[in-house]
C-alpha cells in the first residue's frame, strides 16, 4: 500500500551546508540552509511585530529574541536581498515582504501529494502550508479504499492517473510530496519529473535521483528523533554539561 512510510524541497540540489537553485540555462544560487531554516522563524517575530504597530526593528533587537548574534541576523537576511539603515534597521513591512519573495512564499505553489496514508493525510490536515502558498491540488495512492475519498478536502486520485492528470493541468505542478514506501520512491519520482515537477520534497528514506534542474528536499524525521533522544540521554548521565 502506498499509504504508509517511515520518514524521510531537491537529491541532486542536496548538500549539507548550502541551499541550491540549479535551473537549466541559470547560473547556480547557493545559500547557507542554516540561514534558509532561520528566515521562517525571523518571519512570524516580524508579523507579531507588525501587528503591534512596530514600523523598523534592528538586527539587534532580532538576536536578542533568538539568543544570537547580530552579526549572524544581518547575513541571515542578506540572503533576501534587502539592506537595513544604518542604526535605524530594517522597515519591518520592506522585511516581511524581502523574506517572504525570497522564499516564494509570496505566491501560490501547485503540488501533488503522493501516498496518502497517516503522514500524507496529516500534510494534507495542516492549514500552516496554505499560509505560505503551498497548494496541494490533489493526492494519489495505490489503496484502492483511499481512492475517490477527500481527506481535509483534498481528493485522493488513483496512482495510475497521476501521469496524465499532471500532463493535462492547464498550470504546471511545481512540486511533488512524497509520502510513499522505499521501494516506490524512485518510480513516483520519475513520474513527477516527467510531468515537469521542478521541486521534490522527499519524505521517504530514500535518496533520490533526479536530473540537476529538479530540487529534492529530504526530511528525514529519524534522524530528527535521533538527536533528540540521543540528548536526553547525555542529559540524563551529563545533567550538568551543555549538549
Amino acid at each position: 500500500m502506498m499509504g504508509t512510510v517511515g520518514f524521510a524541497p531537491f537529491r541532486a540540489s542536496t548538500v549539507h551546508h548550502a541551499f541550491v537553485f540549479p535551473m537549466p540555462g541559470h547560473s547556480v544560487k547557493s545559500f547557507p540552509i542554516p540561514s534558509v531554516q532561520r528566515l521562517p522563524v525571523y518571519l512570524r517575530f516580524l508579523k507579531e511585530q507588525r501587528d503591534r504597530s512596530e514600523a523598523v526593528v534592528s538586527c539587534t533587537r532580532i538576536a536578542e529574541e533568538f539568543g544570537q548574534l547580530s552579526v549572524q541576523v544581518r547575513k541571515d537576511l542578506a540572503i533576501t536581498g534587502i539592506s537595513g539603515r544604518p542604526k535605524v534597521g530594517y522597515r519591518v513591512s520592506e522585511l516581511i515582504d524581502a523574506i517572504e519573495e525570497f522564499l516564494g512564499w509570496n505566491t501560490k505553489t501547485d503540488a501533488f501529494l503522493v501516498g496518502a496514508g497517516s503522514l500524507g493525510s496529516a500534510i494534507l490536515g495542516y492549514g500552516g502550508f496554505a499560509e505560505h502558498g503551498l497548494n496541494i491540488v490533489a493526492a494519489f495512492d495505490a489503496d484502492p479504499q483511499k481512492v475517490g475519498i477527500t481527506i481535509h478536502g483534498c481528493r485522493v486520485y488513483g496512482i495510475k492517473s497521476l501521469v496524465e492528470m499532471g500532463k493535462n493541468r492547464p498550470t504546471p505542478v511545481e512540486i511533488g510530496i512524497l509520502t510513499v514506501p522505499a521501494p516506490v520512491a524512485h518510480e513516483v519520482a520519475s513520474q513527477l519529473v516527467e510531468i515537469g515537477v521542478r521541486g521534490l520534497w522527499n519524505y521517504t528514506p530514500v535518496r533520490l535521483d533526479v536530473p540537476e534542474y529538479v530540487v529534492c528536499e529530504d526530511v528525514k524525521l529519524s534522524a530528527s528523533f535521533a538527536v533528540l533522544s540521543s540528548r536526553l540521554i547525555n542529559r540524563s548521565v551529563f545533567p550538568d554539561e551543555e549538549v
